[in-house]
């Protein structure tokens, strides 16, 4: 639990900073770009965790599922905020595609921490 507060905290506390130099649309923008990655790190990182813990040996098969749940999810996403909401596509997708690379990198980093046993059990 304790990497998705760090993930969480980092999220907002770097929209905070990005929304303090542009407008108020933009911020918004800013904001959905960031909300659909954070919430698929997060899922995936809870998932992945207490797999990991309790039956490391599906973990694999796991990510795999989870990989094409993402892929629709993401389309359906970028879909709804792009046609539904009608965000400007150039601060959504920037935002978005920042976020992606930032949080999976972390996540990346949280599950080789995880894979090493340097990563305490989450409560």
């Amino acid at each position: 639990m304790k990497a998705i507060l760090w993930l969480v905290a980092v999220s907002f506390a770097s929209w905070l900073c990005a929304a303090m130099l542009v407008d108020r649309r933009s911020s918004l923008e800013f904001l959905c770009g960031m909300f659909g990655p954070l919430v698929a790190v997060c899922a995936t990182w809870i998932l992945a965790e207490r797999t990991y813990r309790q039956h490391p040996e599906s973990l694999t098969s796991l990510m795999a599922a989870a990989f094409v749940a993402k892929m629709v999810f993401f389309g359906t996403y970028v879909a709804v905020m792009l046609r539904v909401l009608s965000l400007r596509p150039v601060p959504f997708v920037a935002s978005f595609t920042i976020y992606f690379i930032g949080l999976y990198l972390i996540e990346a980093l949280f599950l080789r921490r995880l894979f090493r046993g340097g990563m305490p059990a989450s409560r």
